[in-house]
């Protein structure tokens, strides 16, 4: 049978299966810009920080290769990956409303504070990993791979909108006269009401795609297929372990740079509400229950909704820009802008111009939540899209772990529990993920013809 070619979409068709994009990243921006905070209202060091947040890539490490392949191998009467996003939408809002509330369940069920958040926590990255792999795999299901760009391009400028209303959800609340102080051991109401506004996006976003977005049936999959006589056979669970022996050649070069992208964003996202409290607030790391700690925290989920904010016209530009370059300037180029953003954080001691850093950071985050999977979409067979999705998480997942066991001693250690100079570290490990990007990935397609050509056939069946 003839191999069909799958059909251009429109963008508001794009739109329509990304919506649920903006509720997942609305929830991500909460929790990136307020779990560190909340952590340490509720009692943690600046130095355990990172241990608590290894819940996320571990979380990850597990999940998305196990969702990723059990999407490609199922069916039901609601789509191939649609039941993923309701059953994660739903499990993460209960997290949301859970998380900030920690302290309030603790003296109802005579529990440990943190040990409890840290479940809450974990929670929300395992149902937000449930809910977001299948919608990377979505465009390499729907989309042919002409429009493999635009189709992550769009998805990451809805994650920026979810981010910054995420992001800034909070110090809106406080300008709304919501407070932003709370009894030592709790969490400020404005948090905690934020979060709740995060849960119902995040549900409604979800259920928006599930009713607009038709998936294409197994038999029309069968059909987009390349011609091949070889009949494959069913897929277990227990072939993830095959499939990861088979990785691309240029999911090997691609996960470097990822490592090395995604080591930084942990760093950044784990340690900038102390590096602000310290070196720009003058506060001492052990003060954690003031009124500038809390407003530094603030100002973190203003700083992080801005350069998501930055990141829209950033992915609206990446595809023109790609075409000019290619790919892999691109991406090189935005990661040297985060890069130095990063570094701009420790010469900038005035906080209303923090803003300039962020825009290097916004045209970094673009890329990195684009360009990577444009690039790799061509490496992946179609019947293997969730599974290598779920894979390539894997390059995400462990810098995070990493970074996690070993970012804390680091700080307390090395540099006195004086976050902002391990945030430089994060930005100097952007910049080697740029350098890395310009000469290992090969020009603009990454692998040649005849290498893709040879990782498909070794991965197809």
């Amino acid at each position: 049978m003839a191999q069909k070619i799958k059909p251009n979409l429109s963008i508001a068709q794009i739109i329509n299966m990304s919506m649920g994009f903006l509720g997942i990243q609305m929830a991500f921006g909460l929790q990136n810009g307020n779990a560190s905070r909340i952590l340490q209202n509720l009692g943690a060091d600046v130095h355990e920080l990172s241990w608590f947040w290894l819940v996320a890539p571990i979380t990850g490490l597990i999940v998305q290769p196990i969702i990723g392949h059990m999407g490609d191998n199922t069916w039901s009467p609601l789509g191939r990956r649609k039941p993923y996003f309701l059953i994660g939408a739903v499990l993460c809002a209960i997290g949301l409303v859970l998380l900030p509330n920690a302290a309030s369940i603790t003296h109802l069920i005579a529990a440990n504070v943190l040990l409890l958040a840290v479940i809450f926590l974990a929670m929300m990255d395992a149902s937000i990993n449930v809910a977001m792999e299948p919608f990377r795999a979505l465009v390499g299901d729907m989309l042919p791979k002409k429009q493999a760009t635009i189709g992550f391009s769009v998805q990451t400028i809805l994650i920026g909108i979810g981010a910054v209303i995420g992001s800034n959800m909070p110090s809106w609340l406080t300008k709304l006269g919501v407070s932003n102080v709370a009894p030592e051991g709790y969490v400020a109401d404005n948090v905690i009401y934020a979060f709740y506004v995060g849960a119902a996006v995040l549900v409604l976003s979800i259920v928006y795609t599930i009713v607009t977005t038709r998936e294409y049936s197994p038999k029309e999959f069968a059909e987009f297929e390349v011609a091949t006589d070889v009949v494959p056979e069913p897929s277990k669970l227990s072939d993830m372990f095959k499939d990861f022996a088979k990785i691309p050649a240029l999911m090997k070069k691609l996960g470097i740079v990822q490592f090395f992208s995604w080591f930084s964003l942990f760093t950044m996202w784990v340690f900038t509400t102390s590096a602000l409290a310290t070196h720009h607030f003058g506060l001492s790391p052990e003060d954690t229950k003031s009124l500038k700690f809390n407003e530094a925290g603030d100002l973190t989920g203003y700083l992080f909704g801005l350069y998501n904010l930055f990141a829209i016209p950033f992915a609206f530009a990446l595809t023109p820009i790609a075409k000019a370059i290619g790919k892999k300037q691109t991406h090189a180029l935005a990661l040297f802008s985060g890069g130095l953003g990063l570094i701009s954080m420790f010469f900038i001691k005035d906080i209303d111009m923090l803003w300039i850093s962020m825009v290097g950071l916004g045209f970094a985050w673009a890329s990195i939540l684009a360009m990577p999977y444009a690039m790799l979409i061509d490496a992946i067979p179609q019947r293997k899209m969730g599974v290598y999705m779920g894979i390539f998480n894997f390059f995400i997942v462990m810098p995070q772990i990493v970074n996690g066991i070993f970012g804390g001693p680091i700080v307390k250690n090395l540099f006195g529990n004086m976050a902002i100079d391990y945030v430089v570290v994060g930005g100097i490990c952007m910049l080697i993920a740029s350098a890395i990007t310009m000469f290992l990935i090969k020009n603009d397609k990454g692998d040649s013809s005849a290498e893709l050509e040879a990782d498909i056939k070794q991965i197809h069946f």
